[in-house]
């Protein structure tokens, strides 16, 4: 028999938790649904292997958004700490800090290569490419096409198992926008000769933040607080849940769903709303009647993800927080350091922790490589970076991570236009929220504020936000649908409860 619930949320992330907190609070009646059996957070979770605590991928907490900043507050009170933000990037061999120091950087490069460095950025901007449309031609604009060879496309074509030239201008403008390369070199002449950077102010040159906010314990100490906190309200959180299909009566405006469980049982819910941040391909193909658009959702693409963690004695100071390797002649792409994210992510004061992160497709070569060959490459590239010595290694673990990060190629904006269109129009009470949920490569406040929106849309019983309209720094105001301002928000939420 059916269990009926006001709002299904689909996913225990960020975002699918933070819209069942919201709507738990205004005393909402609401159902979260996690395909995982044991973590909650999605991406954002906090894996334990051993006692060793590691992110998959490395999880800040700091947002322009007061609003998502007071709600880490409510969810978390007394767990936060202040964390120095340290990060370098590797390239043939070389250490670079970042943000780039210029006397070091001049150094490593060499003048002939700085030289040409400047040379080519001044060409750019003399001769720009009209109207880029791909990821190169906008970095190329900006920085110059020598800059791009060093500093941006080795790393992402790593990320992004594509060329640079295939890649659409948009991932470029949303999270490289800002950055002006003439502050740069002034940031980091001062940054040479030691001086500090007095903090930017609203309209200020976009630059790396040099402390951040942390979870003593990691990011999952934050979502398995809030799941814990929507139990408290009455809200249910049910792991082992794999959504099978959604199907909308149109007449009676309900929403029918089948979930298999881990023990392979069945379950049906029927719902008012459905919220999901699943991944838009994957949902739209559950979905009956078969959309329109679910031709388009077929052609989204995904990148994977494989972090190795290696453990083994400390024997060299290692304060950086993650470490960018841009040299091609490795396959890994980046190096997460877990003690320097909290020094409580490692279960005694000797260890090292390091986290190899590789980037992959389902399936591909890299992806269905064993456990024990991963191990053993992310050794051998461990000790030729020279951060620990592969000998030094007594264990390690393999972590998958399934759709890391949408894909930005020159398709995918009018894949989504679309599939928006074909859920207004068909299949009203269906929310997409978050990351995989929307198709937006962004960070956790930005999932969580899309999920808070989406919580007074359905308190409202009407759209009030559009919450496509959030940036992609989680602040929301400037084109959204019918804005409502955040005070008036409590008030509405308190009416409509």
């Amino acid at each position: 028999m059916a269990q009926h619930v006001e709002t299904l949320v689909i996913g225990a992330g960020p975002a699918g938790l933070t819209t069942a907190y919201a709507l738990a609070k205004a005393g909402r009646e609401v159902t979260v649904l996690e395909m995982d059996p044991t973590y909650v957070g999605g991406i954002s979770r906090t894996v334990d292997y051993k006692g060793f605590k590691f992110d998959i991928g490395g999880h800040r907490f700091f947002s322009k958004s007061q609003e998502i900043v007071d709600l880490w507050n409510e969810i978390l009170p007394d767990d936060f700490i202040d964390r120095p933000r340290l990060s370098r990037i590797y390239y043939r061999e070389k250490f670079y800090a970042y943000p780039l120091k210029a006397f070091e950087a001049l150094a490593n490069l060499g003048v002939w290569t700085a030289a040409k460095c400047m040379a080519s950025f001044g060409w750019a901007k003399v001769r720009p490419i009209d109207k880029p449309a791909t990821f190169h031609e906008w970095v190329r604009n900006q920085f110059g096409e020598t800059l791009f060879s060093i500093f941006f496309k080795t790393y992402t074509e790593k990320v992004w198992g594509m060329s640079c030239d295939e890649i659409s201008a948009d991932w470029a403008s949303q999270r490289i926008k800002g950055l002006d390369l003439g502050a740069a070199i002034i940031d980091g002449v001062k940054r040479s000769l030691g001086v500090r950077a007095k903090s930017s102010g609203q309209g200020a040159p976009k630059t790396p933040i040099e402390r951040f906010r942390y979870p003593r314990k990691g990011p999952g100490m934050m979502w398995e607080a809030c799941a814990d906190k929507i139990l408290a309200l009455g809200g249910d959180v049910r792991m082992g849940r794999k959504v099978d299909g959604l199907h909308y009566d149109k007449l009676a405006k309900i929403w029918t769903v089948s979930v298999t469980c881990a023990d392979g049982e069945t379950e049906i819910y029927t719902a008012d709303d459905v919220v999901s941040s699943a991944p838009i391909r994957e949902l739209m193909q559950a979905v009956s009647p078969t959309p329109i658009s679910v031709f388009h959702a077929g052609e989204l693409m995904y990148r994977d993800f494989i972090t190795v963690v290696l453990i083994g004695p400390s024997r060299k100071v290692l304060l950086d927080n993650w470490i960018y390797i841009h040299d091609p002649s490795l396959k890994v792409g980046r190096v997460q350091n877990f003690r320097s994210w909290s020094p409580e992510m490692i279960p005694d004061d000797v260890s090292t922790c390091l986290g190899l992160e590789y980037f992959c497709f389902e399936g591909d070569g890299l992806w269905t490589t064993s456990d024990a060959d991963l191990v053993a490459q992310a050794k051998r590239e461990i000790g030729k970076i020279g951060l620990m010595d592969p000998a030094d290694v007594h264990d390690a673990c393999v972590v998958r991570q399934h759709k890391a990060y949408p894909v930005y190629d020159d398709a995918y904006a009018e894949h989504i236009k679309m599939i928006r269109l074909d859920l207004k129009m068909h299949f009203p009470g269906l929310h997409l929220v978050g990351r995989n949920g929307m198709h937006k490569y962004n960070n956790q406040d930005h999932a969580m504020m899309t999920g808070l929106l989406t919580a007074e849309n359905i308190i409202a019983g009407e759209i009030v936000h559009d919450v496509w309209a959030v940036s992609e720094d989680a602040e929301y105001g400037v084109s959204g649908a019918r804005e409502v301002p955040r005070g008036e928000r409590a008030v509405l939420r308190k009416v409509a409860a």
